[in-house]
């Protein structure tokens, strides 16, 4: 019988070549997602790759149609609903199904559907494609000229898309322009290729013959230092950072808003470039206080107001960046955390809530406490927010230190962990306590718990730089403030653990990414979120956490009271400096410390994001597998219907699988190790009687007769033994012929000789399926 593989060798791919479409625009069976990480327990799998059949492309950096083939035997309509499913994620406009024969076509340009006997060319996609884009004859050589390839690192589907919107805005002449992408998404790999088309194909505002002058601009020198170092090393003496001094003889520019500004000592240097001498600026993080009105980082924007500046960002509208918006315009593409997560290239996370003795029930001195320095603590019960802001406890510091280190001994004490804390003095402190309960690792690895802040300069450098490679071990565990929220790439970091609370769902965003990559090669597939304030349990449950695309686009009103906070009195690495608090405002700046006292953890919860991917929730295994099992199969007969017949059976476990459901786990969570799988899922789902292995199979040996007398003595010991293994390792046993190979059964033969005392291999299949009926028959 004919399959989609005929269809696509023997069919389809001499139509793409009759119709002009060579091997360099045809790419076959391509996958452009690397399928969605489920963890269940600690096991860890992927959901199926999106693939397509064809995905065709008019020029090497243009990919322009997909076609989806059907067996010969299949209307040619019936892939047209999955090629338009991937047409829309892939941002084409022309999808196809064909069954090698018959061609249908869906047209998003004019929203029509044709049936077609040949497929159209190249170039007839083009011509229809070209009026939409809007662009003359040269600004399509230039939308459509090769990027640079990156040997081992192609661009993902959703980058490419993020490319060739902002190259046609550019050149279609929009002045501002935004991205909104998930951290850890590879926003510096989009912007690198931007530049370097722009750059290759000598694009300029004033359309001059030379090649364009790019300003890469940030607020932390790791966020320019990195993308000159790394991604944009291909530009090679065109590069400079400007730290000092106006030089004006390169062509791509790397700055911070610090090095460049204006402040007490000097009138900006940016002033010493001219207003239109750059042609393109890229704000990184655009964010955090570029676009506001009254940060004078915006006064740089203004002042080179005749370039084309492109924002960067990693977080949707929300109120306290809706300037951000304003300033650059609604995204020409956004690309959101749960898109990431659901395409596979985003590491999904658990959520740990702990909560302490202090934090859960409050912390009032006693009457006339004094603190570390004889101060008197006012007497006030103080919460989560007031601890290391007003009131400093030693024993809650030591409390959540000991719970990390605990946890580290139970996972895995040299996972690459990022502790968030208040305040610099809070990260030493936290540090110090890490320090002193992790003294078996510490005495070999003095450099196992570290603080990463602006005040370690050079120290905390060469810590961040060892802590963000993949072979070494230590720095393990890492303190910090504000440093390490953003732009830092962590690609084996495991465990987020928050020691602050945290009310900006931006600051939240960035500080998540630093765990959602993935490295499938180090095993980085996951992380967990240690959370003891409370400030992801409640940021998670925002509906606005994840920033779906903004689709209809948002009009953001112009003129209205958008609260911004002080402007920064300095900048450093580890965040800006504001001024002291007004009249009317909280003047109350003293710490008070206080040594002495003991806190535990009062609680402990332990959250998940469902198998859908959108909401988190408690981690009670056997209620979530009940509820689960119960949507797919009304009734324990429902599910011995199909549990008996081994095909049946394993499309139930892929199932329950792609559901976050494991059957090693349920086992383990309800204390039932030796329990026939079947029951235990009736057990957990519908209260039915539980059963083990071995009762059923002895059932079966001693309640049907019948069955074992139909075989001769050889072969019915060779059920036996198959039997025997049912009940110390489970239904898997039944797997032919793989359960043929194994000892004792091996004892009887080879495969041949063993199917041969059955009287063939469909006696045998046949006898097996048998038992497994007769094992579940009741």
């Amino acid at each position: 019988m004919p399959n989609e593989a005929d269809t696509c060798r023997k069919f389809v791919l001499p139509k793409l070549y009759a119709a002009g479409w060579n091997d360099d625009q045809i790419n076959e069976q391509r996958t452009f997602t690397d399928g969605r990480i489920m963890v269940t327990g600690t096991k860890v799998t992927r959901r199926p790759q999106k693939r397509a059949d064809y995905l065709l492309r008019y020029k090497q950096s243009f990919m322009i149609a997909v076609v989806e083939a059907k067996s010969a035997l299949k209307n040619s309509r019936d892939g047209l609903q999955q090629a338009k499913e991937y047409a829309q994620i892939l941002d084409l406009k022309f999808a196809y199904s064909t069954n090698g024969h018959g061609i249908a076509e869906h047209d998003f340009l004019t929203g029509k559907e044709r049936d077609l006997e040949t497929f159209p060319s190249p170039e007839e996609l083009w011509k229809r494609l070209h009026g939409q884009l809007g662009l003359d004859e040269e600004q399509s050589k230039r939308f459509l000229s090769p990027s640079l390839p990156i040997p081992g690192k192609p661009l993902r589907y959703y980058q490419e898309i993020a490319v060739n919107r902002v190259i046609r805005s550019i050149l279609k002449g929009k002045r501002r322009i935004l991205l909104n992408m998930a951290t850890g998404t590879g926003k510096t790999d989009v912007a690198f290729h931007i530049c370097w088309k722009l750059w290759n194909t000598g694009w300029n505002k004033k359309g001059e013959p030379r090649r364009p002058r790019i300003l890469y601009l940030s607020d932390r020198s790791i966020l320019v230092d990195d993308p000159k170092d790394k991604q944009f090393a291909s530009f090679g003496d065109a590069r400079l950072k400007i730290q000092g001094e106006a030089i004006k003889s390169r062509e791509m520019y790397f700055a911070t808003y610090q090095a460049i500004a204006k402040d007490e000592r000097r009138p900006g240097l940016y002033r010493e470039y001219a207003p239109e001498f750059f042609d393109l600026i890229i704000v990184d993080e655009c964010h955090r206080g570029s676009a506001r009105d009254e940060s004078n980082w915006r006064e740089i924007l203004k002042y080179f107001d005749p370039a084309y500046q492109l924002g960067m960002t990693a977080t949707p509208l929300r109120e306290e960046n809706r300037d951000t918006y304003s300033y650059f315009g609604n995204p020409v593409y956004s690309y959101s955390l749960r898109q990431g997560i659901d395409d596979g290239f985003l590491a999904p996370y658990r959520v740990h809530r702990i909560i302490t003795d202090p934090d859960a029930t409050g912390w009032r001195p006693t009457k006339d406490e004094v603190d570390r320095f004889g101060q008197p603590i006012p007497d006030e019960n103080y919460e989560t927010s007031d601890f290391e802001k007003i009131v400093v406890l030693k024993a809650r510091t030591e409390a959540i230190a000991r719970s990390i280190t605990d946890f580290l001994l139970r996972t895995d004490p040299f996972a690459k962990t990022i502790i968030f804390c208040v305040d610099q003095e809070h990260a030493e402190e936290m540090r110090h306590a890490v320090t002193k309960f992790s003294e078996d690792f510490v005495r070999q690895y003095p450099d196992y718990a570290v603080r990463i802040v602006s005040d370690e300069k050079e120290i905390g450098r060469g810590h961040l730089s060892r802590f963000q490679e993949l072979e070494t071990v230590t720095p393990a565990v890492v303190t910090t403030s504000k440093l390490l929220t953003t732009g830092v790439d962590m690609q084996t970091c495991k465990n987020i653990v928050i020691v602050r609370v945290i009310n900006s769902m931006t600051e939240f965003k960035q500080i998540i990414g630093r765990g959602t990559r993935v490295r499938d090669d180090y095993g980085k597939l996951w992380f967990s979120i240690l959370d003891f304030t409370g400030s992801a349990t409640r940021l998670f449950a925002d509906p606005d956490f994840d920033g779906d695309p903004i689709d209809p686009p948002i009009e953001i009103p112009l003129g209205e009271d958008i609260p911004t906070p002080k402007e920064p009195t300095e900048y450093t690495d580890d965040g800006p400096i504001y001024p002291p608090p007004e009249a009317g405002e909280d003047k109350r700046k003293v710490k008070y410390y206080v040594d002495n006292g003991r806190f535990g953890i009062a609680a402990h919860f332990v959250y998940e994001l469902d198998s859908s991917g959108k909401q988190l929730r408690v981690v009670k295994f056997t209620d979530y597998a009940s509820e689960k099992i119960r949507d797919m199969w009304t009734s324990a007969a429902d599910l011995r219907s199909h549990w008996s017949n081994a095909e049946e059976r394993a499309t139930i476990l892929e199932t329950l699988a792609e559901r976050g459901i494991s059957l090693e786990q349920l086992a383990e969570t309800s204390g039932q190790p030796d329990a026939d799988p079947f029951d235990l899922i009736c057990y957990i789902a519908f209260n039915s009687p539980l059963r083990t292995r071995r009762e059923r199979a002895e059932n079966l040996r001693k309640g049907r007769v019948d069955f074992w007398e139909e075989y001769k003595p050889e072969a019915r010991r060779i059920l036996e033994e198959i039997l025997d293994k049912y009940i110390e390792y489970g239904t898997a046993q039944f797997k032919m012929p793989e359960i043929l190979k194994v000892p004792p059964i091996s004892e009887h033969g080879n495969v041949m000789e063993i199917t041969e005392k059955f009287g063939g291999t469909d006696q045998l299949r046949s006898a097996l399926e048998k038992m497994q009926s007769l094992l579940y028959a009741a």
